[in-house]
């Protein structure tokens, strides 16, 4: 399906917004039905899982314990979802039974060997493509032990596959990360039972534990808020609050960027919701002025560098990032891809192998092809609001994988934004 924003330029964004492994019934409250999450329950409920679904955005899982899940008996679909696949490699390699994940033409070119190679040290027996990509084959029956493994790379989705095949393995699987990355799968295994240990840049979980199904709240997400902030930042007169919003400290560099940058951002309200911090925002526009991003901070923004890349370009000055080479293998080359979108719009936008230099100055109308990119689709919607003519953006039919909705929330917000199929 092809799918085309159309947004008119200016405006200011104003208002308020607001476990398959355990033995029993969990309960989620908050579930986001975008793609990317249908796409993991459908293949639970492939693998003999039983979800209820009561009501809008909460579901009723009900758990078979960790030896529970079945052969689906066909390959398993996890469309544009490059975390889904990765995470269950590291859950698919303590099963009895083989399984095979695919996905669609853009999953099927990101690079796999970053969780098959260290899962296959814990014993995994995991064929893929001769160039590591899906599909991927992952054979049931293999015994796996618990490793010591430095990634060479800080990955949440890394961490988190390793840490799900250690509940499979004898003994304590430990990962150390290079930086810190997010820690909602440590949260929530700890939520459901599992023995899990931190010491400093080192996370262990021990093998085997018995995990009980709990109740489950899902804050929103500050991936999807990162839109909205940047959005309200760069625009003047604009006043949003955006409630409930997850502060997990090991997500929250966007918020630290844009107020590096000169943002008005409040936080107030903190709180904890299902184990997880979260908190009120209100963001207020303002002039915004380009920094050199820390290298430190990459880790904890690098789903949101898309719309920051946005705010540099209605700064005043330049915005430098480096350190972030992981931008070029995400749904797209989003270096590559915002780069060009960016000089498509007038602004001076110069890629380099790990990030980019933008120089800020006044955004045209134009025609932007989003390479099927969900996060560059959003960006681009939101940049019009800073730009002198209307902004076109194509190839949006992604956007629904990460936030079902998006249209109707930024058009209630202030974004002169229509969706055409």
């Amino acid at each position: 399906m092809s799918v085309t924003f159309e947004i008119a330029p200016g405006g200011a964004l104003t208002g308020t917004m607001l476990g398959a492994l355990a033995a029993g019934d969990t309960t989620v409250d908050g579930f986001l039905e975008g793609a990317d999450s249908l796409a993991t329950l459908a293949a639970f409920e492939a693998m003999g899982i039983a979800v209820e679904h009561p009501a809008p955005g909460r579901l009723v899982v009900h758990g078979r314990g960790l030896d529970g899940l079945q052969d689906p008996g066909q390959p398993l679909d996890l469309g544009n979802s490059g975390t889904s696949m990765r995470l269950l490699c590291g859950l698919l390699a303590g099963q009895r039974f083989d399984t095979t994940l695919v996905g669609d033409a853009s999953l099927s070119r990101r690079p796999m060997r970053r969780v098959t190679e260290p899962l296959a040290r814990m014993g995994a027996r995991i064929d893929a493509t001769p160039d590591g990509t899906a599909p991927l084959t992952i054979h049931g029956g293999q015994p796996l032990h618990a490793i010591e493994y430095e990634m060479p790379v800080a990955s949440a989705q890394v961490k988190s596959a390793l840490l799900l095949a250690g509940l499979y393995a004898d003994g304590v699987t430990r990962v150390s990360e290079p930086a810190p990355t997010r820690d909602h799968t440590e949260r929530m295994l700890t939520a459901l039972g599992a023995r899990i240990e931190r010491d400093g840049a080192t996370v262990a979980v021990h093998g085997r534990p018995v995990l009980r199904g709990t109740a489950l709240t899902v804050p929103a997400d500050i991936s999807s808020a990162a839109f909205f902030l940047v959005g309200a930042s760069l625009a003047p007169g604009s006043d949003l609050t955006l409630t409930g919003v997850g502060i997990n400290p090991t997500r929250t560099g966007v918020i630290d960027i844009l107020r590096a940058m000169g943002a008005d951002i409040d936080v107030s309200n903190p709180r904890e919701e299902g184990g997880e911090p979260v908190a009120d925002l209100r963001v207020r526009g303002r002039p915004l002025r380009g920094i050199e991003i820390p290298e430190a901070l990459v880790p904890l923004a690098i789903d949101e560098f898309p719309v920051l890349f946005v705010a540099a370009a209605c700064a005043e000055g330049t915005t430098t990032l480096h350190g972030a080479a992981e931008l070029r293998v995400k749904e797209s080359d989003r270096i590559g891809v915002m780069a060009e979108g960016l000089a498509a719009l007038g602004i001076d936008a110069r890629p380099s192998d790990d990030g980019m230099t933008v120089v800020g100055g006044r955004l045209k109308g134009g025609r932007i092809d989003s390479h099927g990119d969900h996060r560059i689709a959003m960006a681009f919607a939101i940049a019009a609001l800073r730009a002198e003519g209307a902004v076109t953006v194509t190839d949006c039919a992604n956007v629904d994988t990460s936030f079902p909705g998006f249209v109707a929330s930024a058009g209630a917000c202030g974004l002169r934004i229509v969706s055409r199929h």
